[in-house]
Order: C-alpha cells, then structure tokens, then sequence
C-alpha cells in the first residue's frame, strides 16, 4: 500500500517550505547546529527517519563533546549580556520570536507529523500551547520576576521527542524571558527539523539561543556538569533522570528533572460508568505517548465487569491485543503499517516491568483489588508519579484515599494533566528532582530569589509541594 498524502503535505515539499524559511539552518542534504551564535555545518551525519514509513527525511550532524563544550562557553558569554538586558527589551525580542513562530505555525505542525507521526490536529495543538503559553508569561513576567535575578549561568534542556514545541520551546521561550540564555539538545528520536526551524526564528529575533545534536551519553558530561551551566531542565525517563541525577549530586546546580511515573487511575465504590467511559476513550489520544496518561487502572473486584464493559463501549480492547482492521478513520487501502493497536493486560505479574513502570504507548495494565490497602498500594506501585485520579462516588472517601497517593496532582473523577499557564507541574517520589516548574513555579526555579529561599520540589534535603 502507498501513503494517501493531502495536497502540500508530502515531504518533499514541507522540507523545501522550511529551507526556503530557514535556508541558514540547512545544509545541501542535512541540517546544521546553531553553536557560537552561528549554524554551523559540522558534526557526524546521521539519518533521521520518519516514523510513518521508515523512510530517511534528513540528515543530523552530531557533534563531540570538544564541539559542544565550545558552544557552552560561547553561551555562557551571551548569558552575561542578556542577563543584564532590560525586562522590556527582553520581552520585545519573544514577541517578535513569537510573532515569526505563529507565522511559521502549519510548518511548524507539518514537520511534526512527519518526524514523530503526530496526528495533525495534535501537532498545530503542541505548536499553539507552546506560543499561547508564553503569550501568558509576557503579561506575567514584571511581576514573576520581582525581586529576583537571572541564573548565573545559561539553561541547558535535555527533553524528549514527543512534545518539542509546547514542552521544550515554551520553555526554553520562558526561560529568555527570565533572563536567561538557552542551550537545547535535539532529541534523538524526532523533532529536529521542527526545532531546527523555531530556533533559526528565534536567533533572528535576537534571542541568545543554542541548539545542538548528538550523542546523549557523550554531550552529558559537557551539557550537564560544565561550570559555565547555570542549570538543568531534563524531560525523560528514570534510567537518563537518574544518570543526569546523579552527575549533579556534587555541583550544586540549579534542576528540573521530570521523570516517568506509573500514572494510576484507581475504581473505587464507583457508578458513573458513562462519565469514566469518555476520559477512557479520550486517554489514547496520542497512543498514550505523553507523560500524563494513564496505563494503569487498579478496579475494586466486584466492579471488574462493569468496568471491562465500560472499556469495551470506549473503543479499548480489554484482555485482548487489538487489530487495525475495523479501526474508526482508517481508509479503504490506507497504509496502516505505521499505527499500533491497543492492548489491555489483566494483572501483570509483580516482576514484570509493566507491573512498575510506564509502558508510553497504548497499552493497558488492569489490577483488581479488594482493600482500600490493597488500591492505594497497586496506585503507589511506581513509587511516585505526576498524576493519578480516583473514579469514586463518594467525595469525603475520595479525598482521604488522594491523601494517600504518590502523584503530584490526584484528580477525583477527571484526568489531571500537565496544565497550562498559572497551573504547577512536578512530580512525587522518584518520579520527579529538583525544582517544580509551571506558572510563577517555572520563572522561580530558574531565577534567584533571597538567599535562603526555598523552591517548591524535590530536594535531597526536603521536599515542599505547592497546592494543585
């Protein structure tokens, strides 16, 4: 079968839209690193594929420690001078960065369906919470950084494919505002070419930006531990969180290192099956690849029935590994090669990884559970999450199990989600280091307020928690 493009959505064209955009960002047949305050073509080719049908869209060069630590130096020195530019001529130069993104917004989204295969409407969605929300810190951001100073030294982001606009750019967009030069690391699985484009905007718009490819393991050392760091924002998983935990445990560095929970959705003394039926159907948006879904649900055994029944209506498959074949919206002929159906897993055993850890794609774990004991402890099995909610009716014994949870935000009959704007956003447990990020929470961890002040989050001497 061959892919059924719309008009002007082949690659082709997208990727000829973009270099005639950005032509500094692009070499012949690869793209370049923005390193010293220049796109520069140098580094080891490496071809990035689609995840649509495996086909080779670019090539990215990727760059040695020696190269990268040049371009840390060079970035710290932009910090100086920015960190001493007036409030208002830093908020001048986002706006025109945004001004140049919101343009630029259906490229933006076309080379994210391309590069990590998000469905369209998802894709224009990260590339307009992106811009919206940091539309909201330029109205906010006098007041947010009142009494508080720049970091001393620029941000390095190390972030995950699936969201580079709305998680990585915002926030890289927010931390410019702050004062704040910006280092970001290309993720390895996609997005490079979307980033790429925004970053080639945003130099244009003055802003002291730097973004570089390669290796994780080799550019660590560089990215996280270099003096001239001022601070890490890392989005990942635990096996990377804990190598980046641990190579700052020494160096006293400002962080944020958002790491996976087993994100728990607990059924408990429950009866509105048409309401829990709709968030089911809703959660695999995106095939559950967010950090916020739900992989897990921990159902009081004499609801099982009603809950599977329930699963079943939403359009899941429970106990049973899901086909293609009669999916909603697929084409007569269409190319299905790249789509991964549903599955749900009754009880996994206590050894399997999927028993503790979070599977990022449409998978479900289904526990069943007499006790309250027994819930909070299936809910807790991850020690530590962003969120979980309780489906439960009644309202005083919801909010005393919620006490008992592990996850950042606990939501009572609705999802929790990462938020947007003035909501906070961090983690419980293991699931999250260092400082908490979202509304005022994100300009405070990455500006410097009174010397004995303490942030909101995970720190190896105590933990504080905003109310969410």
């Amino acid at each position: 079968m061959t892919l059924r493009l719309a008009a002007g959505t082949a690659w082709d064209e997208t990727l000829r839209r973009a270099v005639e955009l950005t032509p500094e960002a692009f070499a012949d047949d690869r793209l370049r690193n923005l390193v010293s305050g220049a796109w520069l073509d140098s580094g080891t080719p490496s071809p990035l594929r689609t995840p649509v049908d495996g086909t080779v869209l670019t090539q990215l060069p990727r760059l040695d420690a020696e190269k990268a630590s040049a371009a840390v130096r060079f970035a710290a020195q932009e910090h100086r001078t920015w960190a001493g530019t007036p409030l208002a001529e830093r908020v001048a130069r986002v706006e025109a960065a945004l001004e140049a993104l919101t343009s630029a917004r259906d490229l933006l989204a076309m080379l994210l369906v391309w590069e990590i295969g998000k469905p369209w409407r998802l894709a224009c969605a990260d590339v307009d919470r992106a811009l919206d929300g940091v539309r909201w810190y330029v109205t906010q951001i006098e007041r947010q950084v009142a009494g508080r100073d720049p970091l001393p030294g620029p941000v390095s982001n190390i972030a995950s494919w699936n969201y580079p606009m709305s998680v990585l750019v915002h926030a890289e967009l927010v931390q410019l505002l702050a004062g704040n030069a910006v280092i970001a690391k290309t993720p390895s699985q996609g997005g490079a070419v979307c980033l790429t484009v925004a970053h080639a905007l945003m130099r244009r718009a003055g802003l002291p930006v730097t973004l570089l490819s390669g290796s994780g393991e080799e550019l660590s050392e560089v990215l996280v531990r270099a003096a001239e760091i001022g601070a890490v924002a890392f989005v990942g998983g635990r096996s990377n969180g804990g190598k980046v935990a641990a190579a700052l445990l020494d160096t006293d560095k400002r962080h944020m290192i958002e790491q996976e929970g087993l994100n728990a959705w607990g059924v408990w003394e429950f009866s509105q099956w048409d309401a829990l039926a709709a968030h089911v159907k809703k959660g695999f948006e995106y095939g559950k690849q967010r950090c916020t879904a739900y992989p897990r649900f921990v159902v009081q055994g004499e609801l099982v029935d009603k809950f599977l029944d329930v699963s079943i209506k939403a359009g899941a498959i429970p106990l049973h590994r899901g086909g293609l074949a009669d999916a909603a919206g697929v084409l007569d002929g269409q190319d299905t090669s790249a789509y991964v159906a549903p599955a749900a897993l009754l009880a996994p055993p206590g050894r399997s990884r999927l028993m503790h850890a979070e599977p990022f794609g449409p998978v479900d774990t289904i526990v069943v559970v007499d006790t309250e004991d027994e819930l909070l402890a299936a809910m807790n099995a991850s020690n530590g999450a962003l969120v979980a909610s309780l489906a439960c009716d009644n309202a005083e014994l919801a909010g005393k199990l919620a006490k008992d949870l592990q996850a950042f935000k606990v939501g009572i009959n609705k999802p929790r989600s990462r938020g947007d704007r003035e909501e906070p956003f961090g983690g419980r447990g293991a699931s999250w280091k260092g400082a908490f990020v979202g509304g005022d929470l994100l300009v405070h961890a990455v500006t410097v307020g009174e010397p004995d002040e303490r942030l909101y989050g995970n720190f190896p001497d105590y933990s504080s928690y905003p109310t969410t």
